[in-house]
C-alpha cells in the first residue's frame, strides 16, 4: 500500500511538473517584441523617413533657389556693366533675367511649402517617437517582470525536480517501468477508486478486484488497464 502510495504522489508531482513547464514555455513565448512595440518602432521609422525626404527635398529647392539666384546675378551684371551695348543683346539679357526671376519666385513659393511640410513632418516624428518611448518603456517593464516570473517557475519546477527524484528513488525500478509506460500511453497511470468506482475510466470495478486493492496488490483496472489506488 505504501508502494502505491507513493507512486501515486509520483504522479501527482509529474502532472505538477508539466504544468510548470507549460506555464514556464509561455512565458518563454512571450520574450519577444510585442506587436504594439513593432507598430510603434514602424510608425517612428516611416515619420523619420519621410522628415528626411522632405528635407532632402527642401535642401535640393535652396540650393536650386541659391543658383538661380547667382545666375540672375550674372546676367544682371552683364545686362548693366556697360560692357554689352547691342540692343538686342540687351534685350535678350532683360528677358533671360526676368524668366529667371520667375522661375525663383516659383521656386520659393514652392519652398515654402515645403517648409511646411517639414514642420508639420518633424512635429509627427515628435509625437511617433513620444509614443515609442512610452510603449518601450512599458514593454521592458512588461519583460523584467516577466523574466521574474520565468525564474521564479525555473525555480519551482528545479524544486519540483528534486522531490521527484527522491521519491521515484524509494520505488522499485520494474514499478516505475510500468509507470512510464502507461503514463506515456494512457496519460494517467494510477488512479483512485472511489465508492468501487475507477476514476480512470468511470466504470464500476469487480469486488475481486476491490477486495486485491484494499489488500494493497498492485491491480490494474479490467477496462482502462490503469493501476488502482485505494486511499
Amino acid at each position: 500500500m505504501a508502494e502505491l502510495r507513493h507512486l501515486y504522489q509520483l504522479q501527482e508531482l509529474d502532472l505538477e511538473i508539466e504544468a510548470e513547464e507549460k506555464k514556464l514555455q509561455e512565458k518563454l513565448s512571450l520574450r519577444k517584441e510585442s506587436d504594439e512595440l513593432i507598430a510603434a518602432r514602424a510608425g517612428l521609422t516611416s515619420a523619420q523617413q519621410r522628415l528626411d525626404e522632405l528635407k532632402k527635398q527642401q535642401k535640393s529647392a535652396e540650393r536650386q533657389a541659391d543658383d538661380i539666384t547667382s545666375k540672375i546675378k550674372a546676367v544682371e551684371d552683364q545686362l548693366y556693366g556697360g560692357k554689352v551695348r547691342n540692343p538686342k543683346e540687351l534685350e535678350s539679357l532683360h528677358l533671360e533675367a526676368e524668366l529667371l526671376k520667375k522661375k525663383r519666385d516659383e521656386l520659393e513659393t514652392s519652398l515654402l511649402e515645403l517648409m511646411d511640410r517639414v514642420e508639420s513632418a518633424q512635429k509627427e516624428m515628435t509625437k511617433a517617437s513620444q509614443e515609442f518611448k512610452m510603449v518601450e518603456t512599458k514593454w521592458q517593464n512588461e519583460q523584467k517582470r516577466l523574466a521574474e516570473e520565468i525564474e521564479a517557475l525555473k525555480e519551482k519546477s528545479a524544486r519540483l525536480k528534486q522531490s521527484r527524484q527522491a521519491l521515484a528513488g524509494v520505488l522499485d525500478a520494474r514499478i516505475l517501468d510500468l509507470y512510464s509506460r502507461l503514463r506515456k500511453h494512457k496519460g494517467y497511470a494510477i488512479v483512485k477508486v472511489e465508492q468501487g468506482i475507477c476514476r480512470g475510466c468511470r466504470i464500476s470495478l469487480p469486488s475481486s478486484d476491490l477486495q486485491q486493492a484494499r489488500s494493497g496488490h498492485l491491480v490494474h483496472c479490467s477496462s482502462c488497464g490503469r493501476i488502482l489506488f485505494l486511499p
